[in-house]
């Protein structure tokens, strides 16, 4: 599938935002087919019927690099089982919503929804997604935003912002931060692992 808005959209230069009312789910999930590796940078969230189409600048890109890396070297180093998912996409038509997280991990086993859900956050989005999580029933949505780290857990009310994660809680957010250096990337990963064997 290829238009005009779509090719435009996919000039990786900032991020940008197009929104789509009156969707039904399945045009949703033929544009989830059709638009399939042609336009790897954007991100389809759905919520009853309306859509947001975003790409991801490299800024972005390189955001959630670090973090993805910092956060598995933590599970590593703390022998943590994970299955991490990347930027698969999850919905549940029952509930009509669906989505591409930026990164997302299953503790212990495979599932099929995630765990943990990171979101890298540059620009306001015109959809909810904590709506979407919930729907999904994702227990924890881990945001990026202005330097630092807000943690959502889901309880039978919603989202609840948290200081730190109940399902890692162990993690130190304020030293995980600390390593978010997109532009040294190796060395900040080296150096939080160093860091994380020196307190064990």
């Amino acid at each position: 599938m290829s238009s005009p808005i779509l090719t435009q959209l996919a000039i990786p230069s900032a991020e940008q935002r197009l929104v789509l009312e009156g969707v039904s789910w399945q045009q949703y999930e033929t544009m989830l087919a059709t638009l399939g590796d042609d336009f790897p940078n954007l991100r389809l969230s759905y919520l009853e019927g309306t859509l947001e189409i975003m790409t991801t600048s490299p800024e972005h890109e390189e955001l959630k690099t670090i973090i993805r890396m910092l956060v598995e070297a933590y599970f590593q180093e703390t022998r943590t089982r994970f299955h991490g998912i990347g930027s698969a996409t999850f919905r549940r038509a029952m509930k009509q919503r669906g989505l591409e997280p930026d990164e997302c991990y299953c503790l212990g086993q495979k599932k099929e929804f995630p765990d943990i859900a990171i979101e890298i956050v540059l620009s306001s989005g015109l959809v909810n997604k904590l709506d979407i999580y919930q729907g999904l029933g994702v227990t924890e949505v881990w945001q990026w935003q202005n330097g630092q780290f807000q943690i959502y857990h889901l309880r039978s009310t919603g989202y609840e912002v948290i200081a730190s994660s109940e399902l890692l809680p162990n993690l130190d957010f304020s030293l995980l931060t600390r390593y978010v250096k997109p532009a040294d990337q190796f060395d900040a990963v080296m150096e939080f692992r160093d860091r994380l064997q020196s307190l064990t």
